[in-house]
């Protein structure tokens, strides 16, 4: 079992930036990728930023550019630090973790809100 607590959402001014936090609990050794995910209002849930075991990230191109995700050493903390926000960024941002067994678990989703 993994848990993952999310924190650093919330209310931003257009170009603004925000910087999403996620740790890991649990059975940490086995994570293989973390990352984060978004959902908008009446939208399906899609990736923004994934990052492997060797450092190797991936990222949606709406988010290129403006998105950097990043984990600490230990490996149980992964970072999104998102600038020149967009209202298009608003939603609910989930933090992920994939396993070696390839179970997914979820974060509670934090609002990401950009509005003037």
């Amino acid at each position: 079992q993994v848990q993952l607590v999310e924190s650093g959402g919330g209310l931003v001014q257009p170009g603004g930036s925000l910087r999403l936090s996620c740790v890991a609990s649990g059975s940490r050794v086995s994570i293989y990728a973390m990352g984060w995910y978004r959902q908008a209002p009446g939208k399906e849930r899609e990736l923004v930023a994934r990052i492997i075991p060797n450092g190797t990230p991936n990222y949606a191109d709406s988010v290129k550019g403006r998105f950097n995700i990043s984990k600490n050493k230990v490996g149980n903390t992964v970072y999104l630090q998102m600038s020149d926000l967009e209202p298009e960024d608003t939603a609910v941002y989930y933090c992920n973790a994939v396993v070696h067994t390839g179970t997914n678990y979820w974060g509670q989703g934090t609002q990401v809100t950009v509005s003037s």
